[in-house]
């Protein structure tokens, strides 16, 4: 469990208080009800995101909120009830980047174990040319591989994503990964 992982307290069906145990047949320390008997599974948090590009340039957004304001990142957000990971992406490039995006593929699964996230990560076009900074984000921007400003980008995942989308990008083929992003950053500003 990540450093930021609050603990169930109390049980979601009953309201009585939850003790931590290892339910018979399984491994794993889990929030139990002694009331109810009730378990409450913990699970990661599923991140959707996109990288879009628009004749070369990629589409940023400087971030208005925390954590992490003021740095660039691609449009990305937790995964609401009721969507699928692509219909999430798309939602938060609108969302984030007034953003209309087409032709989106998966490009990339990422395991963010220290923050208990997977980042479901698309790519895709921006429809016409027509993007902005919407209640999210402070500023819209699109950059040339050059000038991405990789030292202000919010996010070690949006990181390790741009350089391996640019690598492929380069060799005109693009792959479906999973990859593992161990580090993060300790300041969420």
């Amino acid at each position: 469990m990540s450093a930021n992982y609050l603990p169930i307290k109390f049980c979601t069906q009953c309201g009585h208080a939850t003790e931590y145990t290892v339910p018979d047949g399984d491994d794993k320390l889990r929030a139990v009800c002694p009331a109810c008997g009730f378990i409450h599974y913990e699970n990661p948090k599923i991140v959707n995101a996109c990288i879009v590009e628009c004749n070369g340039r990629i589409l940023l957004g400087k971030r208005a909120i925390a954590p992490r304001r003021g740095y660039w990142g691609i449009p990305a957000g937790f995964m609401e009830l009721g969507e699928t990971c692509r219909e999430g992406a798309l939602r938060e490039c609108k969302e984030e980047l007034c953003a209309n995006v087409g032709k989106v593929e998966l490009f990339g699964v990422y395991n963010v174990v220290p923050k208990d996230q997977v980042h479901v990560i698309f790519r895709g076009e921006l429809l016409g040319e027509k993007f902005g900074a919407c209640h999210e984000t402070l500023e819209a921007r699109l950059f040339r591989e050059n000038e991405i400003p990789w030292d202000k980008l919010a996010f070690p995942v949006v990181v390790h994503a741009l350089k391996r989308y640019f690598q492929e990008r380069a060799f005109g083929q693009f792959s479906v990964r999973e990859q593992n992003v161990l580090e993060d950053f300790n300041d969420c500003e």
